[in-house]
C-alpha cells in the first residue's frame, strides 16, 4: 500500500469507541461491490468528526485495501501484523487487528457466496468417432449434463468436447491423482475421527 495513505489510519481514534470502528470495517466491507452510500458516508464522517469528504475519502480508500488483502489473500491470524507498516501507531495495529480476526470467517464465507456455487455433474456418456475425414485416428466425444446448484432444470448446462487418445491421457492421470488425494484427506478424516472417540 501507498506510504501515504497509511498517515490517514490515524484519524479512526477520534472514533467514540471500539465499535464505531467496527462499523466503518463492517460498512465498507457490505458495500465492497456498490461503494459507500450518502447516509453512511455521513454516519462515519459523523463518528469520525470529519468536517468533509476530502479528509474521509483516504482513509476508506486505506481500509478497503487493507481488507481486500487480509480477505482475497487470506492472511493468518498470526501475519496479520505484516500487512501494517511500521508508521502505523501500536494502539490502532491491535484494534484493527482484532476487528479483522473478528470478521475473518464471516468475510471469508461471503467471499466464497460471492464466487457461486460450482455445477455439479449430473450425468455423463460418451461415444467414439473419427475426428475427420483425412485421418482415421479415432476420439472420444464425451457429453456432459452439469446442474447448477439449487437450481432446477433450467440450471441444466449440456457440455460437448472431443479427446484424443494423448489427451486422454493426460486426463486419466490427472484424474487418478485427485482420486488419490480425495483418498487419502478421506483416510485422514477417519483416523481423526477415530481418535477423536
Amino acid at each position: 500500500m501507498e506510504r501515504s495513505l497509511w498517515g490517514h489510519l490515524p484519524l479512526l481514534v477520534r472514533s467514540n469507541s471500539k465499535e464505531s470502528v467496527e462499523y466503518v470495517l463492517q460498512a465498507l466491507w457490505r458495500t465492497r461491490k456498490t461503494g459507500l452510500d450518502a447516509a453512511d458516508r455521513h454516519i462515519i464522517r459523523d463518528m469520525l468528526q470529519l468536517q468533509n469528504d476530502s479528509d474521509l475519502d483516504p482513509l476508506l480508500v486505506c481500509l478497503r485495501m487493507l481488507i481486500r488483502r487480509f480477505v482475497y489473500e487470506n492472511v493468518s491470524k498470526d501475519d496479520i501484523h505484516k500487512l501494517f507498516p511500521n508508521e502505523v501507531l501500536p494502539e490502532l495495529q491491535r484494534l484493527l487487528t482484532l476487528l479483522l480476526q473478528k470478521f475473518q470467517r464471516e468475510w471469508r464465507d461471503d467471499l466464497l457466496k460471492d464466487q457461486g456455487t460450482l455445477p455439479r455433474l449430473k450425468a455423463m456418456t460418451w461415444d467414439m468417432a473419427n475426428q475427420d475425414t483425412e485421418s482415421a485416428d479415432p476420439v472420444a466425444v464425451i457429453n456432459l449434463k452439469l446442474q447448477n446448484g439449487a437450481q432446477s432444470h433450467s440450471g441444466e448446462l449440456d457440455v460437448k468436447f472431443q479427446l484424443a487418445k494423448d489427451t486422454l491421457d493426460t486426463m486419466l492421470s490427472s484424474m487418478y491423482c485427485i482420486r488419490d488425494q480425495l483418498s487419502n484427506m478421506d483416510e485422514t478424516h477417519l483416523s481423526q475421527e477415530t481418535n477423536v472417540v
